[in-house]
């Protein structure tokens, strides 16, 4: 807001196109290292409270993770109605395993991340989102890469959930978008089994992203929903997608899903309910005339290469 008073002089700078950048305030540094596979800031931001960013990215943040976390997870869950095996493909924060273990049916959860240092600095500093969630005798927590965990389980996963970073080419999750992968998710996919994934931002600029990611995964899957996410820190819109092998309704009683949470989860949810369920997914025309028209596929010879980093810096009170 023009003429707004700068309370700060230490910014995560996030460039979205090579004309557009979004900035959060930083008052603290809490952690930060460059592990072997990304750089890493716990930060206490001025608006959003601690932050967690990756290679310059904004991940989440504890103010409105909920509007993410949710919105990544219970469709899903809600699509399936009695989850018994979850996985869970990145998450370091422990967020998505909170909201996986709400769901009582809930049997066993596992969560791979490939960055074990990222996983610790998030359970030591951000209590508010894991909210002791890894101490489950539910879950268990494996570090390793994905790809590499995917090939050798044999299990039948009720529900995968892949939360993971932004595909940038020096990033560790850029092979994660890809039709390769996708393949690799719905081997071991139950039949009547939901994937829900981070699939990109939908501002005009990059729409272009997630059409591609809709569309790759409609080269593997026959059913394929998009869904918005509210989260609001992010300074663009995103959305996910829910993939299955059967169709995925998104015309649902309000009622029904009350119903539905109240009878199968401990509840406490902040965003999700029945009406919330359906605005979110009911996607605009103009995201649903992009998806139709794109063709590109994303494989491994072919990956997404979404726009840049971020950086932190010192701007004095200017940007």
């Amino acid at each position: 807001m023009a003429g707004a008073e700068l309370r700060t002089d230490f910014w995560l700078s996030e460039y979205l196109t090579p004309w557009d950048v979004y900035a959060h305030g930083i008052t603290r540094i809490l952690a930060s290292c460059q592990t072997p596979y990304q750089e890493m800031y716990v930060a206490e931001t001025g608006s959003y409270g601690k932050a967690l960013i990756l290679d310059g990215k904004w991940q989440s943040s504890t103010v409105d993770e909920f509007l993410y976390h949710e919105a990544l997870v219970h469709p899903a869950m809600i699509a399936h109605r009695s989850p018994r095996r979850v996985l869970i493909l990145g998450g370091a924060e422990g967020a998505t395993v909170r909201e996986v273990l709400r769901w009582q049916t809930v049997e066993r959860v596992v969560m791979v991340d490939i960055d074990g240092e990222v996983v610790e600095a998030c359970r030591t500093h951000l209590p508010e989102m894991h909210q002791n969630a890894f101490e489950d005798p539910r879950v268990e927590l494996v570090i390793d890469d994905a790809l590499n965990f995917l090939d050798q389980t044999t299990q039948q996963w009720d529900v995968i959930i892949s939360d993971l970073t932004d595909p940038i080419e020096s990033g560790p999750a850029f092979q994660l978008f890809t039709q390769e992968h996708y393949q690799q998710i719905q081997r071991v996919l139950a039949s009547d089994g939901v994937f829900a994934l981070q699939a990109g931002p939908i501002s005009l600029p990059e729409l272009y992203l997630h059409a591609r990611v809709v569309k790759t995964l409609q080269s593997v899957f026959p059913a394929v929903r998009s869904c918005l996410c509210p989260a609001t820190s992010y300074g663009v819109p995103i959305a996910f997608a829910l993939v299955s092998q059967q169709e995925i309704a998104i015309h649902l009683d309000p009622k029904a899903v009350d119903r539905l949470l109240a009878q199968t989860t401990t509840g406490g949810f902040r965003l999700i309910d029945g009406v919330s369920l359906q605005g979110l997914l009911q996607i605009p025309l103009h995201i649903r005339q992009a998806i139709e028209a794109e063709t590109e596929i994303y494989t491994l010879q072919s990956p997404p290469k979404p726009f840049g980093k971020g950086s932190m810096a010192s701007s004095g009170s200017t940007l």
